[in-house]
């Protein structure tokens, strides 16, 4: 009978743990950010590992609280060494990049592993990247290859659309076309845009499968939309040749002034020749020499020379 309440208090003290956490939760959703750094703080401290590392989320990104990464690095270990996976997975990042922390891409990849065993696929794709890069740890590209295919199967898109490129690349595997249309594919309809940027780009080269300008618009046209960068510049290429659509200039300057803002340097060069000649916009020569200037400034040679011609 004692040790029968002993257990009883044990599992009353779990659930309260537990209804701490999910109370932290609903005030989260609902913007309280005080008061879920308030209920995962009274978990965690009473060892409950899902407050420690929901207090790593917040310290992490600095929701609700002053962004402090150390602090995001000891509620993770704590989770992590408690066994919560999505915690060692977020402590691999922090090493991985040094963000706020040392450094130490060793390390990284122990924890990548860790969580990779216990099922966190992101940790799957992470370490695979690290494999396939050879970034810190013994280059393994049959290694990246297992992982992106573990990674894969458990419903990380990424790891989709990587495996893509590896078969596309023949890059440590076989080269294959259609392998790589497949995961591109699987990607793509599961969210990941790069996936869709890829496969947009098979069908547009034709390389190694019937070329279709159509399915490259549509690919890049999603991957434009979901924030891909490289779809809107490309898709800007698309319309201002005519190349499988009907030719657009106008459309084409808006997709490379969207490519353009957003960090990419071809988009900004063609934008630029675009106000040069007044070829789908209005001319402006000094918006040109502006655009150019922006090019070089990202390492364009031809943004370069065109920005000391108008100068």
């Amino acid at each position: 009978m004692i040790q029968m309440l002993i257990t009883l208090g044990l599992l009353l003290h779990i659930n309260l743990l537990a209804d701490l956490v999910a109370d932290g939760i609903k005030a989260y959703d609902k913007g309280n950010k005080q008061q879920a750094l308030k209920l995962w703080t009274k978990a965690c401290n009473s060892g409950d590992m899902d407050g420690c590392s929901n207090l790593g989320l917040l310290y992490d990104d600095g929701i609700g609280v002053k962004q402090d990464k150390i602090k995001a690095k000891e509620f993770y270990t704590k989770a992590c060494n408690g066994g919560k996976m999505r915690s060692c997975s977020n402590l691999g990042v922090l090493y991985e990049t040094g963000d706020g922390i040392e450094q130490d891409k060793m390390k990284a990849k122990e924890l990548y592993t860790k969580a990779c065993d216990g099922g966190e696929m992101r940790s799957c794709s992470n370490l695979g990247v690290l494999y396939e890069t050879g970034d810190g740890i013994k280059q393994d590209k049959t290694q990246a290859k297992a992982l992106y295919d573990k990674a894969c199967k458990g419903g990380e898109m990424r790891s989709c659309s990587n495996l893509g490129l590896l078969y596309d690349d023949g890059n440590g595997v076989k080269q294959n076309k259609n392998k790589a249309k497949e995961f591109y594919t699987k990607a793509c309809d599961g969210g990941h845009m790069s996936g869709c940027y890829n496969l947009g780009f098979l069908y547009d080269d034709g390389n190694g499968l019937r070329q279709d300008k159509t399915k490259a618009k549509a690919f890049y046209t999603k991957a434009c939309d979901g924030g891909n960068i490289g779809g809107c510049y490309n898709l800007g290429i698309l319309y201002f040749n005519g190349d499988g659509v009907r030719q657009d200039k106008t459309k084409a300057g808006e997709l490379f002034a969207k490519a353009c803002d957003a960090g990419n340097i071809g988009g900004c060069y063609n934008l630029g020749i675009l106000y040069f000649n007044g070829d789908g916009v209005k001319q402006d020569k000094s918006k040109a020499k502006e655009l150019f200037g922006k090019a070089c400034d990202g390492g364009s040679m031809g943004g370069c020379k065109n920005y000391k011609i108008l100068n």
